[in-house]
């Protein structure tokens, strides 16, 4: 999705390079982009083979393809090697997700502080620019709370993060992204932000039912996500959550699971001495995501549920896209949870590339001006509408 989308912007990203411990997955992306007619002028795009928790070899591929952007939208298991290799190499770094260590699983809030605010001041000093989480949610849904402070609102009590999947893959179980990602959100403790302090729940036991665009009616469970981390501390909210939908079905094949076992990350010994991850295992009879694209139909709705105060009255406003999987399989041969999480770190790309991001420090996305970020997504296919006291439209950057 990443890699369509850099190759219609080419004549602004230049070269692009691939990367990856499978190098036959890269050539079948380059293969995809190239049928697509994806290129939007005839370059270079080149596939090559990555351990990229090797810091040294990182280094070595940047430096050897002339990289002046990373985009990294492998595990999150990898941020800090790849964070590590773009500072020591002194180029721009992006991600979609925060860091995850392999053995923990929803650490202690804020998980930012964890791991990539350790290279706040090292960023600064080094005038390299990382810009964190910056796929949907975590990402759009960022601009969006900036763009409600900054637009909508004179003070903000509450931002609900809703995310809808009202799409069917056709398949009897499947995970939208990465299984072992996917499970590890919901498998530990749920962390919100609720009157200015850290709330823990456990998960599907928070439950609301909203009437959503396009989508309609759909039950959503308070979810413990990456964007509440950021958020919460540089926007100065009181109550900051994260919603997610989630079908009966789903629900029930994950408690199953959970209740058995399978979707724990500390490995357990089989009966023949082997030593097994459990979530590993799942991850492997699952699904490929990338295999449910050419059947996927339906859409999603994501967007930010804000509640303040402007001038001196209550309102409520609703920031969303919608996004079409069908149409997202046509343009790119990706689904639409892809399309949505792949085409903004592209938006961000490009604007560091035209100055406008290139923040020469470290940031997250509600860091930055959210304007060109929004202009940027409504003509790359990801347009932001408006729901409030006014009706439903899309966002006016001059209103």
């Amino acid at each position: 999705m990443v890699a369509h989308k850099c190759a219609q912007h080419n004549d602004e990203l230049g070269r692009i390079a691939i990367a990856s411990r499978n190098i036959s997955k890269c050539q079948a992306i380059i293969d995809s982009v190239k049928a697509k007619g994806s290129l939007k002028v005839p370059a270079d795009i080149q596939a090559f083979s990555l351990n990229a928790l090797d810091v040294e070899a990182t280094k070595a591929l940047i430096r050897e393809t002339e990289s002046q952007i990373v985009i990294n939208v492998g595990s999150a298991f990898l941020n800090m090697s790849v964070l590590r290799a773009c500072i020591d190499t002194g180029v721009a770094y992006l991600d979609t997700a925060i860091h995850e260590e392999p053995g923990k699983i929803c650490e202690t809030p804020p998980w930012y502080g964890n791991y990539e605010w350790k290279h706040l001041e090292e960023c600064q000093a080094k005038n390299i620019t990382a810009i964190l989480g910056v796929g949907f949610d975590p990402g759009v849904v960022n601009s969006y709370a900036k763009l409600a402070q900054q637009q909508y609102f004179d003070s903000i009590d509450s931002i609900d993060i809703l995310d809808v999947n009202a799409g069917s893959h056709g398949k009897y179980f499947a995970t939208n992204f990465d299984p072992e990602i996917n499970f590890r959100e919901f498998t530990g403790q749920v962390w919100s932000w609720q009157n200015s302090q850290w709330t823990s729940n456990t998960m599907f036991e928070v439950k609301r039912t909203d009437d959503l665009p396009v989508v309609g009616s759909q039950n959503l469970y308070l979810t413990g996500h990456d964007e509440v981390h950021s958020i919460s501390k540089n926007l100065n909210v009181p109550n900051v959550r994260f919603w997610m939908s989630f079908g009966e079905h789903y629900i029930n094949v994950f408690t199953v699971l959970k209740n058995l076992g399978l979707l724990s990350e500390q490995p357990v010994k089989t009966a023949e001495g082997l030593e097994v991850v459990p979530l590993k295992v799942v991850k492997a009879v699952l699904p490929d995501p990338a295999s449910l694209a050419p059947g996927y139909t339906g859409k999603t709705c994501i967007g930010d549920l804000v509640k303040g105060t402007k001038d001196g009255q209550p309102r409520e406003v609703f920031i969303y896209n919608v996004a079409d999987h069908e149409e997202a399989y046509a343009e790119t041969d990706s689904q639409g949870i892809s399309y949505t999480a792949g085409v903004p770190p592209v938006a961000a790309a490009l604007l560091v590339a035209r100055g406008e991001w290139d923040a020469k420090r470290m940031v997250n996305v509600e860091e930055l001006p959210a304007e060109p970020f929004l202009k940027a997504l409504d003509v790359m296919g990801l347009p932001t509408r408006v729901k409030d006291e006014k009706g439903d439209r899309p966002w006016d950057a001059e209103a």
